[in-house]
């Protein structure tokens, strides 16, 4: 197992900054194994030794897998002068350790993926994995069976890109449409610049899937919570082919 700096485990499960953690073993309050630590930058293995602070034991995970319900008006992003970002609506202990995989829309709500797994997460962004990604959305407009072939061959978006193939299932045609739309790519603005090419206006969009990660229906905007084991393993499981 991985040994690490004492200052950066404690930063990492959300115990302050580096500077505020070094603070806390100034004080005499960090203890490992039964031990006062003094050292910021003494090298331990979490999983295996035991740390309390001022006597309360540290709970350390190495790995966090969180589904968020993301709302609209909140950015994907760790960090943003001007807006909130998704990881604000975490916990300490997670707010600085994960990062979202991949990005929604300012506009756009539902399931958002944080974690600190790099290599899952590079996965699941891969263009080569092709992981689909379905949406529930409403559109200005009444969407067709030619929209459906449309999707199906690929749409020639603003800038001249050629999508890859999309499905496109109707729930409700007419003035405001109801669809759901699975693509296998995350192009800038790419559910809205698609419908957008047949003078089509999204009004509404939610992400209700990500590859095998269905969101959760009974989280609110703005909840949260750790993967299932089968959650996650079923996440893992779609990346091993490559």
């Amino acid at each position: 197992m991985k040994r690490e700096r004492l200052d950066k485990i404690l930063a990492n499960t959300g115990k302050g900054t580096r500077k505020e953690v070094k603070q806390l073993i100034k004080q005499r309050i960090v203890t490992v194994d039964g031990v006062v630590a003094t050292d910021p930058g003494m090298h331990v293995i979490p999983e295996q030794q035991h740390i309390e602070i001022d006597g309360v034991p540290l709970q350390f995970k190495r790995w966090v897998f969180v589904m968020l319900n993301k709302p609209a008006g909140v950015i994907s992003a760790t960090e943003d002068a001007l807006h909130e970002t998704v990881v604000d609506l975490l916990p300490d202990e997670w707010r600085h350790k994960v990062h979202p995989v991949g990005r929604l829309d300012i506009d756009t709500e539902g399931l958002l993926l944080l974690t600190n797994d790099g290599q899952l997460s590079h996965s699941l962004l891969s263009p080569k994995k092709k992981v689909d990604k379905e949406y529930f959305a409403q559109i200005q407009g009444r969407v067709t069976e030619e929209h459906i072939a449309a999707f199906k061959q690929g749409v020639t978006l603003d800038d001249g890109y050629e999508t890859m193939p999309a499905t496109l299932e109707i729930l409700h045609s007419g003035d405001i449409s109801e669809i759901h739309v699975t693509i296998m790519e995350g192009k800038y603005h790419q559910v809205k610049r698609m419908f957008a090419a047949f003078d089509l206006k999204v009004i509404y969009l939610k992400r209700v899937r990500m590859g095998p990660l269905l969101l959760d229906e009974s989280l609110e905007l703005g909840e949260f919570r750790e993967l299932t084991e089968e959650e996650l393993n079923s996440l893992r499981k779609g990346q091993e082919a490559e």
